[in-house]
């Protein structure tokens, strides 16, 4: 017990340093790379900036803060129970330190030519998204969004998210200009491809497993995950002995701990991992926690 109180205290520290860290690389990214070169970001926060930019026509302004907490308030209070209530909650604390920092923190421009702007912000924004994600947080506003989907179907939807943000970038361009806009949806691209290398939690692999101890290392996968397994049985052409091969379709990012439990139990295993581009049939995916 006392065990798995301190693995959830580690865990809910790790959470917290996740999303502070996420929130002030996502500020800095808005103070350095997106407002000096008037760009717009991704999400919500993207439409916070448009409503501020909006309002500046008519001699109005709207705090870019405030407009963040107003749009990601509603979406958190709907997904609290369909997602997950401590993923929701980190998320809160995620883009509440982000409208807080913005007001706190002030950074100059790091490049003057716009390509730099462009592909170096939109790689640090996507990285500020991943941390978040690894730290089974988010940024908020479309994440929840795209996250409660993904979970809902199994897959990745962060290019229909690509699609959402290209919209409002186009809205962006018709009111202040096709060059800023075109700017604005390669930064929005840059960002989803990074988030696409780095966050792997839909993607699944097919584990073929080769061992001799085959009732011990089911038992013990099967104790521990709740994913199915099939058992051939076969022989080593080289040295003629009988072995059992194992196959079970995973998430990639569980596969290092699979492997890890297996060794355990026969530590001559071998384990082929195999790209899975298509899955048909039950799926157990792992509720955010």
């Amino acid at each position: 017990m006392k065990e798995l109180l301190k693995d959830k205290k580690v865990r809910f520290i790790l959470s917290l340093l996740a999303v502070i860290v996420s929130s002030l690389l996502q500020t800095y990214v808005i103070k350095t790379f997106i407002q000096s070169a008037n760009l717009l970001s991704s999400g919500f926060t993207g439409v916070a900036i448009l409503i501020d930019k909006v309002a500046s026509l008519y001699g109005g302004s709207i705090s870019t803060s405030l407009a963040i907490i107003l749009l990601n308030v509603p979406v958190a209070l709907i997904c609290y129970k369909s997602i997950s209530p401590k993923f929701t909650f980190f998320s809160c604390i995620q883009f509440m330190l982000t409208s807080l920092f913005l007001n706190v923190f002030t950074w100059s421009p790091l490049f003057d030519d716009m390509i730099l702007n462009v592909v170096f912000g939109g790689f640090l924004y996507g990285i500020s998204v991943v941390i978040a994600l690894k730290g089974n947080a988010s940024t908020g506003g479309t994440d929840f969004i795209a996250l409660y989907v993904s979970n809902k179907i199994g897959k990745s939807i962060w290019s229909y998210v690509f699609v959402f943000n290209a919209i409002i970038l186009c809205i962006f361009g018709t009111m202040f200009g096709w060059l800023y806009a075109g700017y604005s949806i390669i930064f929005q691209f840059v960002s989803t491809k990074t988030i696409d290398a780095f966050h792997h939690r839909y993607e699944r692999v097919t584990l073929e497993i080769t061992t001799q101890k085959a009732e011990e290392v089911i038992s013990r996968y099967m104790q521990e995950y709740r994913h199915g397994m099939s058992c051939l049985e076969g022989y080593g052409g080289y040295s003629k002995k009988k072995i059992s091969i194992l196959h079970t379709v995973v998430s990639s990012y569980e596969v290092q701990d699979i492997v890890t439990l297996m060794k355990e139990e026969d530590p001559s295993i071998i384990v082929n991992v195999m790209k899975t581009e298509q899955f048909f049939g039950g799926f157990y995916q792992k509720p955010l926690d």
